[in-house]
């Protein structure tokens, strides 16, 4: 199972996410970095283990404030060996940038960013994008559709429970569950609520192909043997 740090910027900074609620995000605070400047804390993230990939979302772009190109596109630039996994949205649910601008970068597309009419721009970005489902509680936000069609769906698909990140309150494993019965075929990567070793080792027995995090690797709860315990047979 791979392990996924996210970094969340908004108005230039990293910030902590915490439940989706994000006019009540405040710059980040990490025991990684002594800074919420995002190459600090991409520096820090490195420092602490190897990782391939990194999610970044830019929160100013899905909050409708416009995109921050620039800071993204320099940051794949300072760190070319990581792949960056980047949700910017669909401006107006429409056609998405002409990105990605950087040979690392993968684009993401969330649920929250998609009305039942640019499920077609999906389906035509599906081989090259990655789809976030992005639940808060029980509800899918955007397209309903896309929970009964999964032929929409790009390969590699993000199950984002946006109420338990930064909650402290543990993955939402009865998703994870729930799909993976429903799709027996797929493997899904986890993203919300993941506290320690304890969540990593139930997730991975449970098949998720990944796990995204953030405030337990800010916060020091897991450390790098539990990362490459995780990462354990991962290519």
């Amino acid at each position: 199972m791979e392990i996924i740090p996210v970094i969340d910027i908004m108005g230039g900074v990293a910030v902590h996410a915490k439940e989706g609620r994000r006019e009540h995000y405040r710059p980040l605070q990490s025991v990684l970095c002594s800074t919420s400047e995002p190459e600090a804390v991409i520096r820090g993230l490195l420092g602490l283990h190897p990782f391939k990939r990194i999610y970044m979302a830019d929160l100013d772009a899905l909050m409708g404030k416009g995109a921050q190109n620039d800071l993204t596109i320099d940051l794949e630039r300072r760190f070319p060996e990581v792949e960056f996994w980047i949700d910017r949205g669909l401006p107006g649910g429409g056609e998405p940038p002409p990105f990605p601008a950087e040979a690392n970068e993968r684009a993401v597309v969330g649920s929250e960013s998609l009305s039942e009419d640019s499920l077609p721009i999906l389906s035509r970005l599906a081989p090259n994008v990655i789809l976030s489902l992005d639940f808060i509680g029980d509800r899918l936000l955007g397209a309903a559709k896309l929970l009964n069609n999964p032929e929409l769906w790009p390969e590699k698909v993000i199950l984002m429970s946006l109420s338990h990140v930064g909650s402290k309150a543990g993955p939402d494993l009865d998703r994870l569950a729930r799909f993976s019965r429903k799709y027996p075929q797929r493997r899904f990567t986890v993203a919300g609520g993941v506290r320690d070793e304890q969540d990593l080792k139930r997730l991975k027995s449970m098949g998720a192909a990944g796990a995204l995090l953030a405030s337990a690797l800010h916060a020091g709860t897991i450390d790098p043997r539990m990362i490459e315990d995780s990462e354990e047979g991962v290519i």
